[in-house]
């Protein structure tokens, strides 16, 4: 576990107040019977300060440079939020329909049709709107969390997946078959600049703990970018050391060191220190690791391991997998998110047409719920954090 400056100044105040009960106990001058009184000067705990982290310009500062997740805590919901109803809204791929959830009942309330071939429910930057990624419809389909209504689709091209950039001016479409990253307006949607790639398939990515890169995967070329946020440019490129290499989510590590990549043919991790893109190590977890999502206290990461029905728990402190939890009757567990009050890890499961609510103390299934064919990308609304990265709940 990580030593918090909140957990020093604990100590470190802790340790002053002991200092003063053992005074008190001698009379409060600090001399013995007979002996001049003696002036101290009273000595000031050191206390050692996280340096600030030099953002991207218009970005939010960094709360905690030792933990990037410190916003995400259960109950930190942000005033924007705060009057939503809380709910599961997943992207029914070959239905063409988002099914709407209540996490209290277990239920599907709700069916939204939108455009073809939904791939993710998107989070806005400002927390306002829930965009649905119709990848082959060529647009997105705004959602209004608070109402649970969808509003007029917007033209995008090839909207396999959406990202923002942390200053919250762009969102980034991940546009997969075009092979291209597609920086937006935020807001109208309106292109400002188009990135051609030389890779094929990018779908994931997370940005670097001071916002000023991103890393993207490439699921059909096996290969990873590193793309300068400000300058809109890919800087880096690496094939990753497997035949076959087929990466998919990637997620930041509390500390802002490392980026774990998901690969659903080498059947792990990829483990990748961003500022110098070297070549990753690798840890197995299970076949077709999928999906990447960080418990509320920022100590474990939940891998989805969609080919065989399990899921890996991850200890960031211990560098290590510590459990793994078995879908009792399968399944094929994909993307999804953590609960607000981070108790229940929420899954499509992508070839059974149905989503797993699992406890995330225990691994026990809380419930299997029915919904429409090809469950994706799901996002679990709202949660706490400042604002939206984007992909199914990125949120510092």
């Amino acid at each position: 576990m990580r030593t918090t400056n909140a957990a020093r100044l604990l100590a470190a105040g802790a340790a002053v107040t002991a200092l003063t009960l053992l005074s008190a106990c001698d009379g409060g001058t600090g001399s013995h019977r007979g002996e001049a009184p003696v002036s101290r000067t009273p000595v000031q705990p050191e206390v050692r300060r996280q340096p600030r982290v030099n953002v991207l310009p218009g970005m939010p500062p960094v709360e905690d440079p030792a933990d990037l997740y410190a916003a995400d805590r259960p109950g930190r919901l942000s005033p924007v939020v705060r009057g939503f109803p809380s709910r599961v809204y997943v992207p029914n791929t070959n239905s063409d329909t988002v099914s709407v959830i209540d996490p209290t009942t277990y239920r599907v309330i709700d069916t939204i049709p939108v455009g073809r071939q939904p791939q993710h429910v998107v989070p806005s930057w400002d927390l306002k709107t829930l965009w649905v990624n119709n990848d082959l419809g060529n647009s997105l389909t705004p959602i209004d969390p608070r109402t649970g209504k969808a509003g007029e689709p917007v033209d995008v091209h090839d909207p396999y997946n959406l990202y923002f950039t942390p200053d919250g001016k762009y969102a980034v479409v991940m546009a997969s078959m075009d092979r291209r990253l597609v920086f937006r307006d935020a807001h109208t949607m309106k292109v400002v600049k188009s990135v051609p790639v030389s890779c094929y398939g990018v779908n994931h990515a997370d940005f670097s703990a001071d916002g000023r890169y991103f890393v993207v995967s490439c699921e059909f070329s096996g290969e990873l970018l590193k793309v300068d946020t400000a300058r809109m440019k890919v800087v880096a490129q690496q094939k990753l050391p497997f035949h076959g290499a087929m990466p998919q989510d990637v997620k930041i590590s509390p500390d802002g060191k490392l980026f774990y990549i998901a690969d659903m043919m080498a059947n792990g991790l990829w483990i990748l220190d961003g500022d110098t893109f070297t070549r990753p190590r690798f840890l197995a977890t299970g076949k077709g690791a999928h999906g990447l999502y960080v418990s509320r206290d920022s100590r474990e990461m939940y891998v989805s391991n969609r080919g065989e029905g399990t899921i890996s728990i991850f200890d960031f402190t211990r560098d290590r997998l510590t459990r793994k939890w078995d879908l009792p009757d399968g399944g094929s567990p994909d993307m999804g998110g953590v609960s607000a009050d981070g108790k229940v890890l929420w899954l499509s499961g992508r070839y059974n047409a149905e989503v797993y609510a699992i406890d995330t103390r225990t691994g026990t299934e809380l419930a299997r719920i029915k919904v429409g064919s090809g469950p994706h990308g799901l996002a679990v609304y709202p949660q706490p954090g400042r604002y939206s990265l984007g992909h199914t709940g990125i949120f510092r």
